[in-house]
């Protein structure tokens, strides 16, 4: 992947995101209570959170533009929320404020026994809906865009959206945590996806994380490549090499192809560490870390850095 600099770099093509802004309330505990226990936090501390957040922060830091399309409450959270984006380059000015409402929270225990995290989560309201989304501010919010992020959890602005961006050719990359009611429609008009670990699976029903992520190719035909993130273990992606996968064979031999290469994979390494094999259907990837493989090949994909 390119090196990028601490500020977006000016006319460089925009990344857009969609979805809720959430406020998290982590504390770090040394290891996680049984009920009616009293345990003392070892640290704490309150900032944005949700998917969508989350995301342009990562891409801001990198150097790329990027601006949010949200809306929050009028309350002490919602503002907090958007400034704290402002701070970290992202930019907010379609980020909607709602007089009545309150903004999504999150409590969020971190277990430094075994490094998870439990979040409690609380909705907020009013939603994002479609209503909010005149034709002048579609227009306006994909103006330069060359990268749609959403993830369902607005999801019928979303779609709306969406629908937008896929009219004007503007590549769609979808985080797929699990399954959600109307998801489906969306996830119809990716380009790219990234799931949790048991999404492939809950969404397709095949009887293995590798066959899920073929069958999410062979099902979705606009769909060039699905991540899939398996936390401390890196990620695996099934890129498509061929306009057509087809065939119960390579639905079998892939578990075999992911067992090969899972073996063959140092995931003590410090630095990041691909394997791959390929054939003239897919590219079959596994990788020890998350973040530097998702990086690298979602913006090279894109061509951001061209």
């Amino acid at each position: 992947m390119s090196s990028c600099s601490d500020e977006a770099i000016p006319g460089q093509p925009i990344v857009l995101g969609c979805g809720q802004l959430c406020l998290d309330y982590l504390v770090t505990v040394a290891s996680f209570p049984i009920p009616d226990q009293k345990i003392r936090g070892t640290s704490f501390k309150v900032q944005g959170g949700g998917n969508t957040g989350n995301a342009l922060t990562c891409v801001a830091r990198l150097g790329l533009p990027c601006r949010i399309l949200a809306k929050v409450a009028d309350d002490s959270h919602g503002r907090y929320m958007v400034e704290e984006l402002e701070s970290s380059g992202v930019d907010t000015s379609f980020c909607m404020s709602a007089k009545d409402g309150a903004s999504h929270f999150n409590y969020v225990i971190v277990d430094n026994q075994t490094n998870t995290r439990t979040c409690i989560y609380t909705p907020g309201y009013p939603p994002l809906l479609p209503d909010d989304l005149t034709e002048s501010l579609l227009l306006d919010v994909l103006d330069g865009v060359r990268v749609l992020y959403v993830n369902g959890r607005s999801r019928e602005a979303e779609l709306l959206l969406a629908q937008k961006a896929h009219s004007k050719n503007i590549p769609i990359l979808i985080n797929a945590e699990k399954k959600r009611t109307g998801l489906d429609e969306l996830i119809d008009l990716a380009d790219y996806a990234i799931c949790s670990t048991n999404f492939p699976q809950e969404w397709t029903g095949a009887p293995s994380s590798p066959s899920a992520l073929l069958s999410m190719l062979i099902r979705l035909p606009k769909l060039k490549f699905v991540i899939m993130t398996l936390g401390e273990h890196g990620c695996v992606m099934l890129e498509r090499c061929s306009s057509e996968v087809s065939g119960s064979e390579e639905e079998t031999d892939i578990d075999e192809l992911h067992e090969s290469l899972k073996q063959s994979t140092d995931f003590t390494s410090v630095l990041p560490v691909c394997n791959s094999s390929v054939n003239n259907v897919f590219r079959y990837i596994i990788s020890s870390q998350v973040l530097h493989f998702v990086n690298e090949n979602i913006f090279n994909a894109l061509n951001i850095f061209s």
